[in-house]
C-alpha cells in the first residue's frame, strides 16, 4: 500500500495534470477560463479573490523553497535549522491563514449568492472540497508539527526527501510511510488536487497573460463640446497629429 500511495499515485497525478491540460489545450479552447461569475457579485469577490489568490502565491512559494531546497544548502549558507523553522512556520502561517480565509469567503459566496450557485459548475464542488482539504491538513499539520505534537518530526529529511525522488524516479516511498498522518493527507490531497486542476476552472492558472505587456497602446480622443459644434463635418478618415 505505501509503495501504491507514495510511488505510484504521485506519477498517475502527474501524467492526468499533463495529459488533460494538452487535451483542454488542443479541443476546449473556449473552455479554458475562470468563468468569472464578478457581474453577479462582486462585493465580497473583491475582499476574497485577493487574499486567497496572494496567500496562496505565497504557500507556493514556501512549499518550493521547503521541498526543493535541501537542507545541506540552507545549513552551508549559515542559516540554522531552528532559524529556518521559525521563518517558514511564521510566514508560511500568515499566508496559509489569508488563503483560507480568503477561499472561505469565496465558498461562502458561490453558495449564499443565489446567481453566483447556479452559475457553480458540478466539478466545482469536487475542486472545493479537495482545495479546502488541503489548505486545513496542511494548516494542522503545521500547528501540530510547530507544538511537539508529531514527536518532532522534521519534514526536511522525510517528506522533502521523498518528493525530490519523483524527479530522479527513484521516490523512497518509506520515507513517507514514516511521516505523521497529517502530513500523509496533505500530501494525497495535493496530488489529487494537482490531477483535477486541467478538468476544473483551475486550469486557468496556465495562462499567463504576456500579450498583454507587448500589444499596442490604446488611443482614447477627447470629444470637446465647443470644437465638436463649431466643427464642419467630413467624411472618411481624420488625421491624427
Amino acid at each position: 500500500m505505501d509503495l501504491l500511495l507514495w510511488g505510484v499515485v504521485p506519477y498517475v497525478s502527474i501524467a492526468l495534470l499533463i495529459a488533460g491540460t494538452l487535451w483542454r489545450a488542443r479541443f476546449d479552447r473556449f473552455g479554458w477560463t475562470t468563468h468569472s461569475s464578478q457581474l453577479h457579485e462582486s462585493r465580497l469577490l473583491r475582499i476574497g479573490s485577493p487574499l486567497f489568490h496572494f496567500g496562496m502565491l505565497f504557500v507556493v512559494v514556501g512549499h518550493v523553497v521547503g521541498l526543493l531546497i535541501p537542507m545541506a544548502w540552507t545549513d552551508a549558507l549559515g542559516l540554522s535549522d531552528h532559524a529556518y523553522h521559525l521563518l517558514a512556520v511564521s510566514t508560511g502561517a500568515v499566508a496559509g491563514v489569508a488563503a483560507a480565509v480568503g477561499i472561505g469567503i469565496l465558498v461562502c459566496r458561490r453558495f449564499r449568492v443565489p446567481a453566483v450557485r447556479k452559475a457553480t459548475l458540478k466539478s466545482d464542488h469536487l475542486m472545493y472540497t479537495f482545495l479546502l482539504g488541503a489548505m486545513v491538513l496542511g494548516l494542522t499539520a503545521t500547528v501540530l508539527n510547530s507544538t511537539g505534537q508529531t514527536g518532532g518530526y522534521n519534514y526536511r529529511e522525510g517528506v522533502s526527501v521523498w518528493f525530490r525522488g519523483l524527479f530522479a524516479f527513484q521516490p523512497d516511498h518509506q520515507l513517507m510511510a514514516a511521516a505523521p498522518l497529517a502530513f500523509k493527507l496533505h500530501v494525497l490531497f495535493g496530488f489529487v488536487l494537482f490531477a483535477l486542476i486541467p478538468y476544473s476552472r483551475l486550469v486557468h492558472m496556465f495562462s499567463v497573460p504576456l500579450a498583454y505587456l507587448f500589444r499596442p497602446y490604446v488611443v482614447y480622443r477627447g470629444r470637446d463640446p465647443e470644437l465638436l459644434a463649431n466643427r464642419r463635418a467630413k467624411r472618411g478618415w481624420e488625421r491624427v497629429s
